[in-house]
């Protein structure tokens, strides 16, 4: 049986389609794993007594001193979707959110959706809320959230996310950055 040529355009724009669909509910269900691993993480860190909670019970008699290094609170490993390859581990304190990315990823901070989608669309809208608390007197200015990149060159090497103030936003920031990062890395591949 043969098909007109409309007939096929109209069966190669259903088959997009269909992969466009497909493509959505792929990341909702990421967006959903995400989710669950972050809560899995909060439960975990919620159900346990923390060490810096606990009191000695006896005296170390060592004189070495110690080596302090900047305390690691749960790590989240961010991951890529299609093959879950980590793309940068995030670390939550209560003060703000850390996202490092892995070394071996190399990413221009100005490749799409970085700014368009992470900054100014997930985080600004963000910034926006807090801004109109602190006209209102229901946050202090210095609480508005705010986020600092640190770069090699033009590439991305981290993230800092300050002022989240809310666990929610927690969950949506690691799990925007891993869309993002995601889609940049397919941006670059298509270059």
């Amino acid at each position: 049986m043969k098909f007109s040529e409309e007939q096929v355009k109209e069966i190669v724009a259903l088959k997009e389609s269909l992969i466009e669909q497909i493509d959505r509910h792929q990341e909702s269900i990421e967006m959903l794993e995400k989710n669950i691993t972050t809560l899995d993480l909060f439960l975990k860190d919620s159900s346990f007594t923390k060490a810096s909670e606990l009191k000695p019970t006896r005296i170390e008699t060592q004189s070495k001193p110690e080596i302090v290094e900047k305390p690691i609170s749960n790590s989240i490993p961010i991951k890529r979707g299609n093959d879950g390859k980590i793309l940068a581990n995030a670390y939550v304190t209560p003060e703000q959110v850390s996202i490092i990315l892995s070394n071996e990823i190399e990413i221009n901070v100005d490749t799409p959706p970085f700014k368009s989608f992470f900054l100014d669309r997930i985080i600004g809208e963000m910034k926006k809320k807090d801004s109109i608390e602190a006209e209102n007197g229901k946050i202090q200015k210095e609480s508005v959230i705010d986020y600092i990149i640190n770069k090699n060159g033009s590439d991305i090497r981290e993230i800092i996310i300050k002022n989240y103030r809310q666990k929610e936003r927690v969950n949506e920031l690691i799990n925007t950055a891993g869309w993002s990062l995601t889609r940049m890395l397919e941006n670059i591949n298509k270059g």
